[in-house]
């Protein structure tokens, strides 16, 4: 996303600060306003810091502050109002407007993509209601069966969250499913009917090069990187790939990071990424896998037996519903696939739930999200009919139990205990905003060292300027 000027009044809960906030590349976009003549300011009806007065003009604090600002850089002033406060950025990005000057929580999302001035306001959150009820609630807890009118994007959104599903609903589900829609604030944002751990998914036919295709012998063949390595090269002997490409492994490694990817503004390349890396290099120069992006038909050519390619990675969603297990001739659709434990635990996707911005039907969509999140028979529902994985333990535990569960796409195999175990390691203490950006960029810049058209020093210059242009706050 492209970061724009944004002076921003900004409203922190509880104890809130209005600011100005300013482009990561302000120059060029301080010339670019410059060129155009005017500023167009973002804003919304917020009396009294933008309304209009009798003859419809503009006015107010922040707006004749704008004003003010526009004369000193020597352009004229416009203001566009933004009608949907959610969709801010959106304007902003579009270059609908070169500025917001406006009611704004300051969040990661804020700061990464814009600089803030300093606080030139204190403001807070308060709740308002008839004098002669208040005295009705003093706490919280109190206030839980009450509808309330918020904007939608704005601090007051985030500060009804907790008034309607408790920890205590939620606390059968696994906790990296909560980790994950957490904000800063400690905010959940959504809540997942889905778990997504993920194992190794061996070609059963292909595993026989090892003597077995039982899923703990083969476990062995694949229990941490070097050993998984050593195995690929009896693979290649026989005629299959390890693995269809390197991308299959990449989210594997990532999630077991021991640090995040920026300290204290620098990007750092875990020691864990470099050895996808250096394995990667090692098994593509060896012919052993390939470089083909995920879910190209490359890619997906071993889900069928020509294709020869021993394992993939994944979830339950991975193989019931997307290793083409209706096709006929597919491996999933002859029971070809097993499932083990693999070099390193991780997840991949989810599904989570939420409630529509300003709703006034709060109780029927916490009752909905519930349901469909939280109620024991609905989770065991959806395993036993799409053999997924669901973000309930207890359900979960007892399926894995079941005997009579079997996998037909594993060949009759109950992979639900590993699944399990898996999804109780996930550790996203080192997640952090940067994750994707930089996820891509690294990707992208080694896929050039692995196809030899650049040295591993050039991919990673490739890759820090990749990061930096993304997010100039950074460097390295």
């Amino acid at each position: 996303m492209k970061k724009s000027i944004a002076w921003i009044l900004t409203v922190i809960m509880m104890l809130a600060l209005l600011t100005g906030c300013g482009s990561k590349s302000a120059k060029s976009d301080t010339e670019y306003v410059k060129k155009n003549g005017k500023l167009i300011v973002g804003i919304t009806d917020y009396e009294p810091m933008d309304y209009k007065d009798e003859n419809g003009e503009w006015t107010g604090f922040d707006a004749e502050f704008a004003r003010m600002f526009a004369k000193e850089l020597g352009v004229d002033c416009e203001f566009f109002v933004i009608a949907d406060w959610g969709q801010k950025f959106f304007e902003l990005d579009s270059k609908n407007i070169d500025a917001i000057w406006n009611g704004m929580t300051i969040t990661d999302e804020v700061t990464l993509n814009t600089n803030c001035s300093n606080p030139y306001v204190v403001n807070a959150q308060v709740v308002i209601m008839k004098a002669d009820v208040v005295g009705n609630y003093t706490s919280t807890d109190s206030l839980k069966d009450l509808t309330f009118a918020v904007e939608s994007g704005s601090a007051g959104e985030d500060a009804v969250k907790d008034l309607g599903i408790t920890d205590a609903d939620l606390a059968n589900q696994y906790q990296y499913t909560k980790d994950v829609v957490t904000d800063s604030n400690g905010n959940l944002k959504g809540v997942s009917w889905q778990g997504c751990p993920g194992v190794l998914i061996y070609n059963r036919e292909a595993a026989k090069v090892l003597g077995t295709d039982d899923p703990a012998e083969v476990q062995k063949s694949v229990s941490d990187w070097d050993t998984f390595t050593a195995t690929a090269e009896k693979m290649k002997a026989a005629g299959y790939n390890m693995v269809s490409s390197v991308n299959d492994t990449y989210r594997v490694y990532s999630n077991n990071v021991s640090s995040k990817w920026v300290q204290d503004g620098k990007i750092v390349i875990d020691d864990n990424l470099m050895k996808w890396v250096d394995d990667s290099k090692k098994m593509v120069d060896a012919k052993e896998t390939g470089t083909f992006d995920l879910w190209s038909d490359d890619w997906s050519k071993g889900f069928y037996p020509d294709g020869k390619v021993f394992c993939y990675f994944g979830p339950a969603w991975l193989i019931n519903f997307s290793m083409a297990a209706d096709t006929d001739g597919s491996i999933a659709n002859q029971g070809g696939w097993g499932a083990t434990e693999g070099p390193q635990g991780f997840f991949w996707g989810g599904t989570w739930i939420c409630g529509a911005t300003g709703t006034d039907n709060a109780s029927l969509v916490k009752d909905i999200i519930l349901k469909m999140t939280t109620d024991e028979d609905i989770m065991k529902e959806i395993v036993v009919a799409d053999d997924d994985f669901v973000n309930n333990k207890p359900a979960m535990e007892a399926m894995a139990a079941d005997t009579s569960y079997q996998s037909k796409v594993l060949g009759g195999q109950n992979p639900l205990a590993m699944f399990c175990a898996g999804a109780e390691k996930i550790d996203l203490s080192n997640l952090s905003a940067y994750d994707q950006g930089c996820n891509e960029e690294f990707q992208h810049a080694m896929k050039n060292y692995f196809d030899g058209k650049a040295s591993l020093d050039d991919a990673l210059d490739l890759f820090y300027k990749g990061v930096e242009e993304k997010y100039p706050e950074l460097t390295h």
